[in-house]
């Protein structure tokens, strides 16, 4: 069975695991700024879940990341900048 969680995917979890921890933030507190529980986010961090757009965009925000940055950390780390290469 092929995991939902490709490399690409998991190089974005551990971008987004960064932004939480650089910004100082724990799980409970984020998860309190976006209105879910806190294993909301621990799913996400522990890859049980994904996100979905709409989620990843209310997750920066309340990070105080430019949902952009995150994409340009990446795709840098993917080598894929300029929209060269497959993501």
């Amino acid at each position: 069975m092929k995991s939902t969680f490709s490399q690409e995917y998991d190089v974005f979890r551990k971008c987004m695991i960064a932004a939480r921890k650089n910004a100082n933030l724990t799980q409970a507190t984020l998860a309190k700024a976006v209105k879910k529980p806190q294993s909301f986010v621990a799913k996400y961090e522990n890859r049980e879940r994904r996100l979905d757009v709409i989620e990843f965009l209310r997750l920066t925000h309340a990070i105080g990341v430019d949902p952009c940055e995150i994409i340009r950390q990446v795709e840098q780390s993917l080598g894929t900048t300029s929209g060269e290469g497959k993501v």
